[in-house]
């Protein structure tokens, strides 16, 4: 996937990338976290429809990727004036607000020196749990010593104990919290290396940056520097591919600082690219959400029912 241009206000040149990558769940997904995460603020099939159908994704597949959703617990039925409405389930509102601090931030959260093992043993009655505790472990940033032993910086663990209590795994789990003795930071490294898959992770740090790396500057050419002047004078068109644009760079970034361990840079290869790529995401992020904000809040505001 990489940023092409598309004709904006009066036959400008708007960055839109692609969104054949990000499957219509995913940006789903974005979509209720930005514009509808508020208990009581469900969305009806047909501003789903509209939002999804600006960024390229015909009526049937939002139709087939709300049904997944639904099913996998992400989204709730409803109705608003007599129409299927779909709201985020309780579990994800607080995901969501947990998440903006390590999506949002400006700086990277490398953790302390301490570090926490998680150590699991699953009976093999309930072997099918194993792959949830896997994923689960690795979505927060967890790597693994060995088999059933994972790590991370201590300060993962506190949200790890609550997803796991909240999907009734916590019964199979033991955390220990302590320091890893007799090395310095370059041992540390060395062994950070083998513990997490660190060329996996900068790979996808470095996709990204081939898709988004220039989006700050593509986008301060069309609209300046300054996101309060940018939003007082954009039109609708530009608002329109502002969304376009912003919904799949937030789509394929908010996974990615999960992936990221986390540690001190020492601890992580010369040139570790999180940090590029949280620049490229944190200030292009400044100037166009408020105009994809403004061109979501209008197809939601068509669409609204009593």
């Amino acid at each position: 996937m990489s940023a092409g241009l598309a004709t904006g206000t009066a036959g400008a040149a708007s960055p839109v990338p692609a969104t054949g990558a990000v499957r219509h769940q995913q940006l789903l997904v974005t979509l209720y976290g930005l514009y509808s995460r508020e208990p009581g603020s469900a969305l009806p099939v047909a501003t789903l429809i509209g939002l999804l159908g600006d960024l390229g994704y015909d009526a049937p597949g939002v139709r087939s990727a709300v049904s997944r959703l639904k099913s996998k617990g992400i989204l709730r039925s409803t109705k608003r004036g007599g129409a299927a409405a779909y709201e985020l389930s309780e579990d994800l509102q607080r995901v969501f607000a947990e998440g903006d601090q390590r999506i949002f931030s400006e700086r990277r959260g490398d953790g302390a020196n301490e570090w926490v093992l998680a150590l699991f043993s699953v009976p093999e009655t309930q072997r099918h749990l194993r792959h949830q505790l896997r994923s689960l472990l690795g979505d927060l940033g967890f790597g693994t010593v060995a088999a059933g032993v994972w790590i991370a910086s201590a300060a993962v663990v506190g949200r790890t104990r609550e997803l796991l209590a909240e999907r009734g795994l916590d019964g199979f789990v033991e955390f220990f919290r302590g320091d890893y003795l007799f090395a310095d930071a370059t041992e540390i490294r060395a062994k950070v290396a083998t513990w997490w898959d660190l060329d996996a992770i900068d790979a996808l740090m470095a996709e990204f940056l081939a898709d988004f790396g220039d989006a700050e500057d593509l986008w301060t050419r069309l609209v300046g520097d300054d996101p309060a002047t940018a939003l007082r004078e954009a039109t609708p068109e530009i608002c329109r591919d502002a969304f376009r644009y912003y919904i799949p760079m937030l789509t394929l970034w908010r996974r990615l600082p999960y992936r990221d361990p986390n540690l001190p840079l020492e601890y992580l290869p010369e040139g570790w690219k999180e940090p590029q790529a949280r620049r490229a995401f944190v200030h292009t992020h400044r100037l166009i959400a408020p105009l994809a904000a403004r061109h979501a809040q209008r197809i939601i505001g068509e669409h609204r029912v009593p």
